[in-house]
């Protein structure tokens, strides 16, 4: 980042930004499904978990892959859409990674060609015409798609596959299954021949150009390729390509040979490698760079062709080469990182910076509210300005808003403003009252050429301190500061909680705060009580209410324009009825989400609207659990809940990699190669709450937490409500910070016996490896020397140990013992040493422990 743009940045200014830094290496790992699962395999059991620790130890960073051919179940098949998560996957790992973000496999197999998911109404119409002019029956593609006028422009939907076999994911009936999927496989056949003669018969005709007819030709691989290599710019820093030959493939063992070769009709299916052709030998090396790309060639041998016996040297060759190529170029990118103490501010800066600019993007309306708040920033007022109103009533979004409005109001006086803005509570920095504080005296600090050194870390001195620094403004200069849901801050309590918010601001400084005031919710409205105390001028106070019916119903229509979406009159009165009982935009929201996911041909069950906030979200909840699996659901979105700053993606996984509940559902009828969860499966899930978890940093790490209060309050009410479950939670996050299945600890499990039965398995008893992290309290360098400190463990272990009332394994493991005491004081404010002890004091029954606790506190 050049000097101007880290200028441009403490100045708040909103345009041009810089992405934030990442604190994450993200992989997609692109292959054909049967033909290099030994390399994938043995990548998971063996190289992942080095490169993890690698990147862990060395950079801090977090180490992810995203295998999407690794655990893919039935169900993944039959909504169709798996080719479009794997599109979405290769976006968000180009879009996060440090680094390297995509790693493409290629043999001598060109893979699964599925037939699209979404076809153009007017272009399948054009294929089909083009079909009946050659005499040929139509009828199966009039079955299976379906026309949805709800997208605009209207697309043919292929329909999933169990609407129509009803038993394609009935596991229960074997025999039913497998007799629905043989249908299936052969229709699909049908389908491909169908669409690629038509398609290839309009491209003759010059009806259509060569990529919308290859576009019914194509590979999952090839387009995954196209995307994550073909497309990209800078390939050398984040591409790298394996090509591996098999000479003397035995094609007498056709069953076998198919799995590394294209086969139809029992031959070489001479079209799919015409394209895997063309595709490895000319487009990727064209693209990526040698040094990038390797070639192996080996030897088909056994009855495998390749296995860990026959080929253990090409096997050790490729590994070591795929652990160092990783590990370069994440060196490499960290090179090029600020890890400076100015960078970290500047980080925490831009955070709040993108999240203004994406709040602003979907704001309508609230002319009234925009006009008092222009008046206040133009005017001679020295109080700050508070903006109030339920949870999810729109304070967040206008507060943004008011900011962003702010520069061109500003410019009209011919002065440019310095901008200072936290989303309290989305970063860790912006959670508690002394971090926060210390972050804004920094930030003006550096506008005004100020030493940093000279802010104290002392609460008292802080506040005095920061309120000296916003006299600095000046009249073509102002400071304006932005605070959204100051009842987010913690470490402050009591009668001192707004002792640091000054009720008298200097000349050239506007101070704008929003809180939450709910009249029946005294405890969450504490701090709002407390500013009309402190400030009494009721003409400083905005009340942000709720959209109201009309508005609520142009911001949904303006939402699905912009979205290219529609609605039917029937499903848009069904709208119209949720938004006039409630229209909270986090509800309008909600009913936003849930009517783009409503076809043209839904049916008027599958288009029901609940009636409030609460409910809402329970209702996408329920559907998440009846799509994804009900105990996987609710495990993976109970233990993001239960967490105290959130969890990172790869915490998730090992943290549902080690609940055997869990994997005792999703393998019922498989044994999988590593005991652990597919990364496909938590995608999924993702992929449905879009914008309702939000990413953020938290102790060095990038973490997943509800982005709402309410979704919050809502997975408490739904996965915590037995007591014995909220134990249960916790106590599986602390047994993950404590490390005990850690390193290479393997973790007993019983198998299923379904799994007992389906696979011959004397023994009832096991146990695996479940590829998991060491948590050590600090992590040491080869020379001995530290490197850095677990703050993870330190931030979240006392946490669950105190939630899950293991109280002997907290005094044992931090309250009373040395090593523990001496990390975290060495490495994270006194502050966050105490509150241990006071979190403990306040669950403890036991009076002598607790004047034990006070007494070394």
């Amino acid at each position: 980042m050049d000097d101007r743009t880290i200028d441009r940045v403490f100045a708040g200014c909103l345009e041009e930004l810089p992405p934030v830094s990442s604190k994450i290496v993200r992989i997609f790992t692109s292959s054909t499904f049967t033909d290099t699962g030994l390399e994938r395999n043995t990548l998971m059991a063996e190289v992942y978990p080095k490169i993890k620790e690698y990147c862990r130890e060395k950079h801090g960073l977090e180490f992810q892959v995203v295998d999407m051919r690794w655990g893919v179940r039935d169900e993944a098949t039959d909504d169709h859409m798996t080719t479009e998560l794997c599109m979405r996957e290769i976006v968000n790992c180009q879009r996060l990674s440090m680094g390297p973000n995509f790693v493409v496999f290629l043999g001598q197999k060109y893979g699964y060609r599925p037939i699209p998911t979404y076809i153009l109404a007017t272009e399948l119409t054009l294929l089909k015409e083009t079909l009946q002019q050659m005499g040929v029956d139509t009828h199966l593609l009039d079955l299976w798609y379906k026309k949805d006028t709800n997208a605009v422009p209207p697309v043919m939907i292929l329909q999933p596959i169990s609407t129509i076999l009803v038993n394609f994911n009935n596991k229960r009936v074997p025999k039913l299954q497998s007799q629905d999927q043989a249908i299936w496989w052969d229709t699909l056949n049908k389908m491909q021949k169908l669409l690629r003669k038509a398609a290839h018969m309009c491209n003759v005709n010059g009806k259509m150009d060569n990529d919308a007819m290859h576009n019914y030709f194509m590979s999952v691989t090839e387009r995954e390729v196209i995307n994550g290599v073909l497309n990209v710019e800078n390939t050398k820093a984040h591409c790298i390509a394996y090509v591996r030959y098999i000479n003397n493939i035995n094609l007498q063992n056709i069953k076998k040979a198919s799995n590394f070769i294209d086969i139809i009709n029992r031959g070489i299916d001479a079209e799919a490698a015409r394209l895997l052709g063309n595709l490895r030998d000319e487009r990727l090396p064209n693209k990526i760079e040698a040094s990038n790309m390797q070639k192996y060639t080996i030897e088909w041998m056994g009855r495998e062709g390749i296995s860990r016996d026959t080929h253990d040297e090409y096997l050790s060759n490729f590994l070591a080469h795929f652990y160092k190529s990783i590990t370069k170029l994440v060196d490499r990118a960290m090179r090029k990182e600020d890890s400076s103490a100015q960078g970290v501010i500047v980080t925490e800066i831009l955070q709040h910076l993108h999240a203004c600019n994406n709040s602003v993007k979907v704001f309508y309306g609230r002319e009234e509210a925009l006009a008092k708040a222009k008046d206040y920033m133009l005017g001679k007022s020295d109080k700050p300005l508070i903006l109030y109103g339920a949870g999810g009533c729109g304070k967040t979004s206008l507060l943004a808003q008011i900011a962003a409005m702010s520069f061109p109001w500003f410019n009209e006086r011919k002065a440019l403003p310095l901008l200072i803005l936290r989303f309290l509570g989305t970063t860790p920095d912006s959670s508690a009252l002394a971090p926060m504080l210390i972050s804004l005296c920094q930030q003006i600090s550096y506008n005004f050429m100020l030493p940093m050194e000279d802010i104290p870390d002392d609460l008292v001195p802080l506040t005095a301190h920061f309120k000296q620094l916003i006299t600095y403004g000046t009249a073509e200069q102002p400071l304006i500061v932005f605070l959204d849901s100051v009842d987010q801050l913690t470490g402050a309590s009591g009668a001192n909680k707004l002792t640091w918010l000054p009720s008298k601001i200097p000349k050239h400084c506007k101070i704008v705060i929003s809180c939450v005031n709910e009249p029946d919710e005294p405890e969450i409205s504490r701090d709002y009580v407390l500013l009309r105390r402190i400030l009494d001028a009721e003409d400083h106070f905005i009340e942000v209410t709720a959209l109201g019916e009309k508005l609520a119903t142009q911001v949904m229509r303006k939402w699905l324009i912009a979205a290219n979406r529609d609605v039917t009159n029937y499903q848009w009165r069904v709208v119209c009825n949720a938004l006039a009982e409630c229209s909270l935009p986090i509800f309008v929201k909600l009913v936003f989400a849930e009517t783009c996911r409503w076809k043209s041909y839904s049916k008027p069950n599958d288009t029901l609207l609940a009636t409030n906030v609460m409910d809402s979200i329970f209702k996408l909840f329920e559907r998440i659990e009846m799509q994804h699996g009900r105990l996987l659901v609710t495990h993976a979105l109970a233990y993001v809940t239960a967490a105290k700053s959130g969890l990172s993606e790869t915490e998730l996984e090992d943290l549902i990699s080690m609940d055997d509940k869990v994997l005792d559902d999703v393998y019922q009828y498989h044994l999988p190669p590593v005991r652990r969860i597919p990364p496909l499966l938590w995608t999924r899930i993702r992929n449905d709450l879009p914008n309702y978890l939000s990413e953020r940093e938290a102790d060095g790490v990038s973490v997943l937490s509800w982005y709402h209060r309410q979704f919050r309050d809502a997975a408490k009410e739904r996965y915590f409500k037995d007591e014995a479950m909220s134990i249960y939670f916790h106590s599986s996050i602390a047994d993950y910070f404590l490390g005990l299945w850690g390193g290479g600890n393997p973790k007993p499990f019983q198998y299923t016996e379904i799994q007992r039965h389906r696979f011959g398995l004397k023994d009832r008893n096991a146990a695996a490896d479940r590829k998991v992290p060491m948590q050590p309290l600090v992590f040491v360098g080869k020379d001995g020397k530290i490197s850095r400190y677990n703050l993870r463990k330190f931030g979240e272990l006392p946490y669950h140990l105190v939630r899950a009332k293991r109280f002997s394994d907290l005094n044992e493991s931090v309250l009373f013992n040395y090593q523990w005491l001496h990390a975290k004081i060495s490495s994270c404010p006194l502050q966050s040493c105490l509150s241990d002890f006071e979190d403990a004091c306040l669950y403890m029954e036991d009076r002598d422990s607790s004047r034990f606790l006070n007494l070394v506190s």
